[in-house]
């Protein structure tokens, strides 16, 4: 079975060896069972089951510490051990016993290790609560994400910068309010989502420094009297250290909530990029168009090609962003230290991630497959005066003007090239001289799209020798 069919697989729980009478993992202080109302309220096992692979590295990590430092007998901590690879195969073959009358992952693993290997399963949980176990296993999976998040990032920003070197020099409209602006070249308009792309990975990056500190050995929340060794446990765990306040913890969840905001920003840039891919899909635009097997048809109009794909990425965008309201809805205004509030962290993050794992997929293969309509672009970049900045700026170079006076005498040609039914670089040169005696026939030189883009050639600019050497910066960075 694959490990992500082992996340998900149910197991008969009538045919899992039966629980002993009394033996409820939180011990003999209660005398009755949970009603059927607090067990259904308090059970996470259908969300957190998928914290399997954390909870079991972090048991190990602290079962070979605590072996270590003779808390516990060398031959417990090799029967746990061996009793843990166990619960993995189960797990992987898809025949462990999730149940529910062990609410979560961690009593699950417990309870099913106590079957395996009796009486030195319940060594395992020296120095060690359920409130460090919990943050620990769900720090370990954000990390996980997070890393996953930035590999994603680097694989559509790998995709954006094919396409940008492909057509650093196809021209397209540049757009402020959705108007034509300047020409730009499809290149430099692609390149601009790396740069976006490139700041989410670094907000992921910086997510997960700040994270990697391990909350194993804070226990319940006040530490432990028993010699344990943290620094170890968080070195096996790939941590950086250990957290260096006990209360803080089991409390915190920052690391899921920078993580969610980092996943809701990114989320914003792929919505962006979707809306213009459905924008430059329709037929008013026919900028672009993507193959078959990335849109849909219609069940009534046999005609259409539906960006479904674009529109799906655009509309993930509020689930992954609610995330981040939910779970800080949820986090504000506990005390110190652990709430049940907090097993509502895991939902809303998971929910998150899924979202963003299938945007991210997603939109590096639309990038890949889609088919500019190169012509229909560089058209659409001469059209609607956009060259209008590139005659203001010739009437400052060339004839000094002041630019307030300059931007005067382009808007009032385009007023005359308006009423004619002529763009600017139609527009007879005496019809410009009535405006400004000194335009002479060179000013034509700068009125064409490509001349407007080859001109703009400051750092960051899309003149095509720019935009190929921001490439070659992110190839290098990449």
């Amino acid at each position: 079975m694959t490990d992500a069919a082992s996340d998900t697989a149910q197991v008969d729980a009538s045919k899992a060896p039966a629980k002993p009478a009394g033996q409820d993992m939180w011990g003999g202080r209660f005398s009755s069972r949970p009603a059927e109302i607090m067990q259904a309220i308090n059970v996470s096992i259908g969300v957190d089951r998928r914290l399997w692979r954390q909870d079991l590295a972090g048991s190990r990590a602290h079962c070979r510490m605590l072996a270590k430092q003779g808390v516990i007998q060398s031959a417990d901590a090799e029967a746990i051990l061996k009793g843990l690879d166990a619960v993995e195969a189960e797990i992987l073959n898809g025949t462990f016993p999730f149940r529910d009358q062990f609410e979560d992952i961690h009593m699950n693993v417990e309870a099913r290790l106590s079957e395996l290997i009796g009486e030195p399963s319940g060594r395992l949980h020296t120095a060690r609560s359920r409130n460090d176990q919990v943050a620990l296993d769900f720090r370990l999976w954000v990390r996980d994400a997070c890393d996953r998040s930035i590999a994603q990032l680097k694989a559509l920003q790998a995709a954006l910068l094919d396409r940008a070197e492909q057509h650093a020099a196809d021209l397209m409209p540049g757009f402020t309010h959705l108007q034509t602006a300047q020409p730009v070249t499809l290149g430099h308009h692609l390149m601009a989502y790396v740069e976006m792309f490139g700041r989410d990975a670094g907000r992921f990056a910086d997510a997960r420094t700040r994270m990697n500190e391990s909350p194993l050995g804070a226990a319940a929340l006040a530490g432990s009297p028993f010699p344990i060794d943290r620094h170890m446990t968080a070195a096996e765990l790939g941590f950086d250290r250990p957290m260096a306040n006990s209360l803080d913890a089991v409390s915190d969840r920052d690391f899921a909530l920078e993580s969610l905001a980092a996943a809701s920003i990114t989320a914003g840039h792929l919505s962006r990029l979707a809306e213009e891919i459905v924008v430059w899909m329709t037929p008013m635009f026919g900028f672009a168009t993507l193959p078959d097997d990335l849109t849909t048809g219609s069940s009534i109009m046999p005609q259409k090609r539906n960006p479904d794909a674009a529109e799906l990425v655009r509309a993930k965008t509020g689930r992954i962003m609610g995330s981040l309201v939910a779970l800080s809805t949820v986090m504000k205004g506990l005390p110190l230290a652990y709430s049940k509030d907090m097993q509502e962290d895991k939902p809303p993050v998971f929910e998150a991630f899924d979202a963003l794992d299938l945007a991210l997929v997603a939109m590096t293969a639309m990038v890949s497959a889609l088919r500019p309509n190169t012509e229909r672009m560089a058209a659409a970049a001469g059209a609607g005066f956009s060259t209008a900045t590139d005659l203001a700026d010739w009437l400052v170079r060339e004839l000094n003007l002041p630019f307030r006076k300059a931007h005067h005498v382009t808007g009032a040609a385009v007023k005359q090239a308006e009423a004619l039914g002529v763009d600017l670089s139609q527009l007879p040169l005496e019809e410009m001289q009535k405006l400004e005696p000194g335009i002479t026939e060179a000013v034509y030189k700068v009125l064409t799209a490509e001349a407007s883009c080859r001109s703009r050639q400051s750092y960051g600019g899309t003149a095509p020798e720019q935009v190929r050497a921001r490439i070659a910066d992110w190839r290098a960075r990449l």
